[in-house]
């Protein structure tokens, strides 16, 4: 495992906690507001933005590339770096709503609340691993 490994897998690991955390706060808010007249509900997308990141790099080798003399030309397309991704709040403006126009059905926005407060704690155990696995590797260099 070099350092640079260990620095991307923390790095994502520390980020993906963040976006749990803001999931946390969005569904707490659409709780809050599930009586609100035409209170739409949000979520956060992030997974599918760092996808296409990491694809537009795998993707970067095998693209055609063309040669730019000018900055007047249309350039190649340029991959996403997956560290400038950053979680997006979206409104769900599509479902059917209630009488009141509100589309918030509080008992899955609970059941969602449960599902990421178990993913954060999946997220901080993996963290806990990686830097156990450092630990256990510092230790047999002594």
């Amino acid at each position: 495992m070099g350092m640079n490994n260990f620095f991307n897998s923390v790095d994502l690991l520390h980020r993906a906690l963040d976006v749990q955390s803001l999931r946390y706060q969005v569904t707490a808010n659409n709780i809050a507001n599930s009586e609100v007249p035409n209170f739409k509900r949000q979520t956060v997308n992030f997974e599918s933005e760092l996808k296409r990141a990491y694809e537009s790099i795998e993707n970067e080798h095998n693209s055609f590339h063309m040669i730019t003399t000018s900055d007047k030309h249309i350039k190649s397309q340029v991959p996403t770096d997956w560290r400038s991704v950053e979680p997006r709040r979206v409104t769900d403006w599509a479902t059917t709503a209630k009488a009141n126009g509100n589309n918030v059905d509080a008992e899955s926005e609970a059941m969602n609340i449960v599902q990421i407060q178990m993913q954060y704690k999946l997220l901080t155990q993996l963290e806990n691993f990686e830097f156990a696995q450092v630990n256990t590797a510092m230790k047999s260099i002594k």
